[in-house]
């Protein structure tokens, strides 16, 4: 199933989301302080292809929360907007919400993503 959901993912709007991120961590990685930085975007591009069946764990220091004060203003509030924005249209369907709440996992990893580890939920 969850390879069902995550091929319709992609044609439903997981591409558009991973290309943001990817996008981000190019100009991110356009310097050579930015590359930690944009070593994370390309990272997180990976759950924004197949968000179903992961889930994310928020881990985090001082310096975590530093880097995400700076990625909120240079990049993260255009990237959560966008995948809020997404998920919003989703929704608006019953059959969308499911998409939809990936969306908004994504938005919420968007606004503060160093200290954040994605993790793999394990069939029961």
């Amino acid at each position: 199933m969850r390879l069902l959901g995550n091929i319709l993912w992609i044609i439903f709007g997981g591409l558009a989301s991973a290309l943001g991120w990817f996008a981000a961590g190019i100009l991110w990685c356009i310097t050579i302080i930015g590359i930690p930085v944009g070593k994370q975007c390309f990272k997180l591009a990976s759950i924004s292809l197949n968000p179903f069946g992961k889930e994310i764990v928020y881990e985090g220091g001082a310096a975590s929360f530093l880097l995400n004060v700076i990625w909120f203003f240079v990049s993260g509030l255009e990237l959560a907007l966008c995948n809020f924005i997404a998920g919003v249209i989703l929704c608006i369907t019953i059959i969308g919400i499911p998409f939809g709440k990936q969306f908004f996992k994504i938005a919420k990893l968007a606004l503060s993503p160093f200290g954040a580890k994605v993790v793999k939920i394990e069939d029961l």
